[in-house]
């Protein structure tokens, strides 16, 4: 691989992962592996990709050079805190970074609690 593959050039990795990681500025295989699977969906969940664990779990698995499911047990319980600590500092009440800040400037409606 060379430093102009697509993000899709990773395992399990296809075109709707590689148009979200364009979303967030994610532009090839190789910025994405500099990233790391964590600051990766941290700036994923910024530009407005829902955050979902499975989604995440995939990434992982896919920057490890391993198939999707091959997580199991205490690796996976450890996955799903990394994946909730992401999620949460990643969330405002509820909305992504985008939104709450589209919400600001007036853009889209406000959510209250």
């Amino acid at each position: 691989m060379t430093t102009s593959d697509p993000v899709s050039s990773i395992r399990n990795l296809g075109p709707a992962v590689e148009a979200a990681c364009t979303r967030a500025g994610i532009h090839s295989a190789e910025a994405l592996r500099e990233l790391g699977a964590d600051v990766a969906y941290a700036r994923l969940i910024a530009s407005g990709t829902p955050p979902h664990f499975i989604g995440y779990y995939v990434l992982v698995m896919g920057l490890q050079g391993r198939p999707w499911n091959d997580c199991q047990g205490d690796e996976k319980i450890a996955l799903r805190a990394r994946f909730d600590a992401i999620k949460a500092a990643n969330m405002q009440k509820g909305r992504t970074n985008l939104d709450a800040a589209l919400a600001e400037i007036g853009v889209v409606e406000r959510k209250t609690l």
